[in-house]
């Protein structure tokens, strides 16, 4: 079965292809959980860096941030920007999350 699976690219992406990143949009209570692939996301700059450059907007809020990020030639994260919104810590997602479903809480 696991040959099937590396043969047709089951089982998902590996965790540490990607980064996670945690934007909440200017105006916004929302949370959003943006996952960046090193594999595929970075492009080339011209300073022989990689660049990332994401457009970040919620399910409930439709008010749009930009994420930026900046990497060295070893795609080593060397500046993140966010603008229209906030980076904001995992716990804050998680606190966000759990306040949208508060009947799971309590069946816990």
């Amino acid at each position: 079965m696991d040959f099937l699976k590396r043969l047709f690219g089951g089982g998902g992406q590996n965790l540490r292809d990607g980064l996670y990143f945690y934007i909440q949009p200017r105006g916004c209570d929302e949370v959003v959980r943006v996952r960046i692939n090193m594999m595929n996301d970075p492009s080339l700059d011209e300073s022989g860096g990689y660049l990332v450059r994401k457009t970040v907007m919620g399910v409930k809020c439709f008010q749009r941030a930009e994420l930026t990020l900046t990497f060295d030639r070893n795609r080593k994260l060397i500046n993140k920007e966010v603008s229209g919104g906030a980076l904001v810590d995992e716990s804050d997602y998680d606190a966000w999350a759990a306040a949208q479903n508060p009947e799971a809480d309590a069946s816990q």
